[in-house]
């Protein structure tokens, strides 16, 4: 039983019940214009886990078919949001399988009637596999928990005088298998004397907890029945002219889309990261979308907040560790000239199936969708395919070289990179990255407690990686635990003098190589964000030189020193920076 279970857990994926699946062309951001109108379905959404032996309930008695309050009790559940940290019910914490949500929505007239106007409903990401239905007909069906996906609805909504009237109905389950990104694998415990019968766990490798559901935004978009598919926009800077070529699909006249426009080229020598043909030097964080009632449900006060202190910072770069955020975030990138290292849900690829056939090609699927909705910003200037694989197995390289080679394939004008914590000497993709991102976390995961070796260590670090690969190198994560308002003197580990002398080791190591083929550092982690429980974890990871609630420690002065003299001695200053990395005001 066990086993027809856990096979069954691994088929949720492909249901074959005639879904069309996401559309494959482009993926504008959609711009209300002349020729466009939207429509928010973010609010309050009927919601149900299905919370059978088999999760399957929902299927089985069609809920789809009828509004979801027919067929049992509901919850009101904010879209977007995790549902994880919503209700009080003790079961949707830690949840795995279906759950269904359901919006209905009244349509303007003229979208039902006008022939001419194409409707489309878009949903900004669903994690994990979602299943969509439209007043109960079967619409399409996604995988892949991170990216916006649509469909064209007109069909469904211009049929009659009823038709104005909408009902969608969205399944979601979030388990994770070893070829999804990031992968997981569900383990049912079968000792009946200490577990009741059926009883499984999601386990995952990655370091961070799996909120899911409708995290960012739904809406509805018109378009004309002919329309920009797609734009594609290059630029270049060559002395003091500028270049710039869109590529479009063919769309009339008529369907005018705005897109803001900004000039930046990428290039990478050796020993130097190059924008707009000047050396730039990373210094910033690694972020989560994470929030205490929200989960990483899209949330645009904490958004601006988040901007601001990166502001206060002087921060002029941020990794999306570890999967892709919402586009309004590389919207904001745009508007305050922040640089993005944009990297995919590939985390915790570390067992020998995670390099399988199967996985590969779905992980290209995932860098075609990340590519083709973030190609046209400016901030995003280097792509990364995966954080922390074991990247020394001999699966690993193969695998490598073809995500990476797919992925210059679809956007040439970018470097490529993963984000590696193996062994110099053994990791077989590194080769075929263009920029060297690799993590440490000296005296905090070893020689714990003895700050004085991390200068030693930091610097053996770099230049093994740069004798033998000749790239340039970004320190893309290093930091330690802090329990905001422990204080140690001496300092010991957890309190928030260790953190703050561990960084200023750090710090004297980085200097050493900075201006000569270290090109950046990227402190872990810009705020205190929420794992799976465990009894190394207070309430979720420490690391955040923020509190979860975005309130400083003591570490956070001490970046934001060294930000703005960084910031001054290469004479690029946050509002400096913002002309010389990206541009100014066609951003705003």
């Amino acid at each position: 039983m066990a086993r027809r279970r856990a096979a069954a857990w691994a088929a949720l994926g492909p249901l074959l019940w005639g879904c069309a699946l996401a559309l494959q062309g482009g993926m504008l951001y959609p711009r209300e214009s002349p020729s466009r109108e939207r429509k928010s379905l973010d609010g309050l959404w009927s919601f149900r886990a299905d919370f059978s032996d088999t999760r399957r309930r929902g299927f089985e008695e069609q809920w789809y078919r009828r509004p979801l309050r027919e067929s049992g009790p509901t919850l009101d559940m904010p879209v977007p949001s995790s549902f994880n940290d919503i209700s009080q019910d003790w079961r949707l914490r830690h949840f795995v399988g279906w759950v269904w949500y359901e919006r209905e929505v009244t349509l303007p007239e003229r979208w039902t009637q006008d022939l001419r106007t194409r409707v489309v409903l878009r949903i900004g990401s669903a994690h994990s596999y979602a299943i969509v239905w439209v007043n109960g007909v079967n619409t399409l069906e996604h995988e892949g928990g991170y990216l916006p996906f649509e469909v064209d609805i007109s069909s469904l909504v211009q049929v009659g005088p009823l038709s104005s009237h909408l009902r969608v109905t969205i399944a979601i389950n979030n388990t994770l298998t070893p070829s999804t990104l990031p992968p997981g694998t569900i383990r049912y415990m079968t000792d009946a004397s200490r577990y009741p019968k059926g009883y499984f766990v999601q386990n995952t490798d990655f370091d961070f907890f799996n909120y899911a559901g409708l995290q960012r935004s739904v809406l509805l978009y018109t378009t004309p029945t002919t329309y920009i598919d797609d734009i594609t926009v290059t630029t270049g800077v060559q002395q003091d002219s500028v270049r710039l070529t869109a590529q479009t699909s063919v769309g009339p006249v008529s369907d005018f889309y705005t897109l803001p426009v900004g000039i930046r080229t990428v290039a990478v020598t050796e020993s130097q990261f190059l924008i707009n043909g000047k050396p730039f030097y990373f210094h910033g964080v690694n972020k989560h979308e994470d929030s205490d009632i929200r989960g990483k449900g899209f949330d645009w006060p904490l958004l601006v907040k988040d901007f601001n202190l990166l502001l206060w910072l002087g921060a002029n770069a941020f990794r999306t560790s570890h999967y892709p955020y919402a586009e309004e975030v590389l919207q904001m990138c745009d508007r305050y000239g922040i640089v993005v290292i944009d990297e995919c849900p590939a985390v915790g690829l570390v067992l020998p199936q995670h390099f399988s056939n199967t996985s590969m090609n779905h992980h290209m699927r995932v860098m075609e969708e990340l590519v083709r909705r973030d190609k046209n910003h400016p901030a995003v200037v280097m792509w990364s395919v995966a954080n922390e694989p074991a990247s020394s197995l001999e699966s690993a390289g193969y695998y490598f070289k073809m995500v990476i080679t797919h992925t210059k394939a679809l956007d040439p004008s970018r470097p490529v990179t993963f984000v590696t914590n193996s062994n110099y000497a053994a990791d077989k993709g590194a080769p075929y990255v263009d920029v060297i991102c690799v993590n440490s976390y000296y005296s905090w995961y070893h020689d714990y407690g003895h700050l004085e070796l991390i200068q030693l260590q930091l610097g053996t670090q770099f230049e093994n990686w740069y004798k033998t690969y000749h790239k340039p190198i970004i320190q893309s994560e290093y930091g330690a635990e802090t329990i905001v308002g422990f204080h140690q003197d001496p300092p010991l580990m957890f309190s928030e003098e260790y953190q703050k002398a561990l960084l200023e080791q750090y710090h004297l190591g980085l200097d050493e190589k900075r201006g000569k083929y270290v090109v950046g550092e990227l402190i872990w982690n810009f705020a205190d964000f929420m794992t799976n429980q465990t009894p190394q974890r207070v309430l979720g990871n420490k690391k955040g030189i923020f509190t979860r609630q975005r309130q400083p420690k003591a570490a956070a002065f001490l970046l934001r020193e060294r930000y703005w003299k960084i910031a001054n001695e290469t004479r690029y200053p946050h509002s400096a920076a913002k002309s010389q990395c990206l541009e100014n005001s066609p951003f705003t």
